[in-house]
């Protein structure tokens, strides 16, 4: 199981997270433009995390973080709680996303 970088940041697992987007959550993926662009969840709004300040206004108001491991998307969810919105982070990042095997779009 992965660690739990915040433990007051609530999480999804990779399962989860088709259930919250139907439910009209976005996911934001906060990694750099090189990890992005290495592959990427379908569907994701990339919002590298030194940029989510200044593009606050593009986050909606339910949110899924997801970065690599889930260490920077924690930090960004716990951001977004603090400024009103719902965000969970996914719990292991993209890393999880695949060894649950679940697709990446490249």
């Amino acid at each position: 199981m992965w660690a739990v970088f915040f433990s007051a940041v609530p999480s999804v697992t990779p399962s989860e997270v088709s259930a919250k987007i139907n439910d009209g959550w976005t996911l934001v993926d906060v990694r750099t433009n090189d990890e992005w662009a290495m592959g990427r969840i379908a569907g994701s709004l990339h919002i590298p995390m030194d940029e989510v300040v200044a593009r606050l206004d593009e986050v909606g108001d339910h949110v899924i973080c997801v970065c690599a491991v889930g260490a920077r998307s924690a930090r960004v969810a716990e951001y977004l709680n603090g400024r009103g919105r719902e965000a969970v982070n996914l719990d292991g990042g993209i890393y999880a996303w695949s060894e649950a095997g679940l697709p990446l779009d490249s």
